[in-house]
């Protein structure tokens, strides 16, 4: 049986999350819920399902990726994704491993401000994506599963 589509779609607020919602029309018309880190960005990701809000967490706070990490957990065993979409940065990283966890196809796109290497999460992530893009043809020159997809915004 055929699992429903249903797309996660997930970044920090500020720049990722900028950059996910240039590409809004390509979601049109699916089943999809979004995952942030803070509630001032909830009513631009209210269009698109439901909104999670887990709070921001970095490599340099220990305890903050740990309380992230059991939230995401928490929606990825409510809506079992089939996609996990992420423009990063954190949160779509653990959302991405967990999705792959069950099953999900996870589409990467890395930031436009990583020129010379992808980031931190990136370089994480790609191992894992289905599909890994990035925004200057040059570091896609340079990477074994990427692909230049052009400038988002």
């Amino acid at each position: 049986m055929k699992r429903k589509e249903n797309i996660c779609l997930a970044a920090s607020a500020g720049g990722h999350l900028s950059e996910l919602l240039a590409l809004a029309s390509s979601w049109k018309g699916r089943d999809c819920f979004s995952v942030t880190t803070t509630d001032v960005v909830r009513d631009k990701l209210k269009a698109y399902g439901n909104v999670y809000v887990v709070g921001e967490s970095n490599r340099e706070h220990p305890c903050r990726v740990l309380f992230v990490l059991c939230r995401c957990i928490g929606i990825i065993v409510k809506e079992r994704p089939s996609v996990i979409l992420s423009t990063g940065a954190s949160v779509g990283c653990i959302l991405c491993y967990l999705g792959k966890l069950v099953g999900a196809k996870v589409i990467w796109i890395d930031s436009i401000t990583n020129v010379p290497r992808p980031s931190f999460s990136g370089r994480m992530v790609r191992p894992i994506a289905d599909l890994f893009l990035v925004q200057w043809s040059e570091l896609a020159e340079n990477l074994d599963n990427a692909e230049y997809a052009g400038a988002i915004i």
